[in-house]
């Protein structure tokens, strides 16, 4: 397994080993020994299967009292996953990390509590698993504004985008509810 840091301190993309020959792949999504040998100790407590067509954007979201640490993959199809720190005593504060994700590749983005995340698709079609290190709370939901340009997101595609009522009016990032 290959473990990159990614610009932020604890975003972290992961490669598992995929085993290939001519009947198709194997590979470990997880194992906690793995993970924890690699400094992700994390107790995850939900799965999350999303469906979504090509252009959708989702988030970005997180929970603020029932922060959420997420490991996330795309079994298949291809996203462009995005973190952004949400902490604002941290010095990266506001500030982003992307990576393509995707079936072909098997990598998978860590995304540490205190962060909000989205994800824009780039096939057809995408299902998008991730783990959670807390229960999903819809009271606790909050979000910012995917193209705040505060945050500066480099989105690579940006054309015929589908985006939910709720993702529309989410706060700019000067305006939302950050953690301390």
């Amino acid at each position: 397994m290959e473990v990159i840091d990614l610009s932020i301190p604890g975003v972290k993309l992961i490669t598992p080993r995929r085993f290939n020959d001519e009947r198709g792949f194997f590979q470990q999504t997880y194992q906690y020994e793995l993970y924890a040998d690699a400094g992700i100790t994390t107790r995850f407590v939900q799965d999350n299967w999303s469906r979504s067509s090509k252009g959708v954007l989702r988030g970005l979201h997180y929970q603020f009292e029932h922060s959420q640490a997420k490991l996330v993959s795309v079994v298949h199809g291809e996203v462009f996953d995005v973190a952004v720190d949400m902490r604002r005593s941290s010095s990266t504060f506001g500030k982003w990390a992307g990576e393509l994700l995707s079936a072909e590749n098997g990598k998978q983005l860590y995304v540490p509590e205190g962060f909000a995340h989205g994800f824009l698709v780039l096939s057809d079609t995408v299902d998008f698993m991730y783990k959670c290190n807390d229960y999903y709370t819809p009271s606790d939901e909050y979000g910012v504004m995917w193209n705040d340009a505060e945050i500066g997101i480099e989105w690579p595609e940006l054309e015929n985008l589908i985006i939910s009522e709720k993702d529309k009016v989410l706060p700019m990032l000067s305006d939302a509810r950050v953690f301390d």
